[in-house]
């Protein structure tokens, strides 16, 4: 995977799922499924989870982890930079590298930054064409867009909703994933797919359709949380 990111060739299907495997073959860290009857073997369908962190904890495990375990290749949305300022020059060459070998899209990273709006426009245009014009396609993507102080779940920035609003008018049915760490191994649990919808409320302002629709999906993920990790969704 590290030679395939210095040295990017052009993307081949099933690419990054046979890497993801690789990387945990070594059984490090330790893998464990949950709800494997909703795992889904093709699209259309986005797979929605949260930005589990710890200290020591990468996020990138998230994306191995899953990938490794859908038996089909995931269209991941990944942050275009680790925020930092010893980190953040390098971490945009290497995500680029990493988005042009396998295929992904890159978003600017969360909280969103003055002069951004048109990069960010940008991306969710771009999932938008692969979701209307994949044949199955699988969206992976984490709300939140950040870590959490203390890993448990957070409510996504504003536009989030309406991002996954406009997926599901691409057909895409929403796959909740809840991802934690119980007896010494990383946890992903799959819940049942729905369908969103963005007229089910009397407020139909966008700001409010937004709200609705996150809350919602957020809701979803965070009922496959253990409840020390439901954070905001714990009521």
């Amino acid at each position: 995977m590290i030679r395939r990111v210095l040295w990017p060739g052009r993307p081949q299907p099933g690419l990054f799922r046979a890497d993801a495997a690789d990387c945990l073959r070594a059984g490090r860290p330790a893998v464990t499924v949950a709800g494997q009857e909703f795992i889904p073997a093709a699209g259309p369908v986005v797979l929605v989870l949260n930005h589990f962190h710890r200290p020591g904890f990468w996020a990138w495990w998230l994306t191995i982890g899953l990938s490794a375990i859908v038996p089909a290749d995931i269209h991941w949305i990944i942050t275009a930079e680790l925020t930092g300022r010893t980190i953040s020059p390098l971490s945009r060459w290497v995500l680029a590298r990493v988005a042009q070998q396998y295929g992904f899209t890159t978003m600017p990273p969360m909280p969103p930054r003055p002069g951004e709006a048109a990069r960010r426009a940008q991306a969710v245009r771009a999932v938008l064409a692969y979701a209307r014009h994949a044949a199955c396609p699988i969206v992976g993507l984490a709300p939140e867009g950040a870590d959490s102080s203390d890993g448990s779940l957070r409510r996504p920035p504003a536009g989030a909703g309406r991002f996954l609003l406009h997926l599901a008018a691409a057909g895409l049915a929403i796959a909740p994933v809840a991802v934690y760490e119980a007896d010494g191994a990383l946890c992903f649990r799959v819940g049942p797919h729905f369908k969103l919808a963005g007229d089910d409320g009397a407020d139909t302002r966008p700001e409010a359709q937004d709200l609705r629709a996150a809350e919602c999906v957020m809701r979803a993920v965070a009922a496959l949380l253990p409840v020390e990790l439901r954070g905001d969704y714990a009521v």
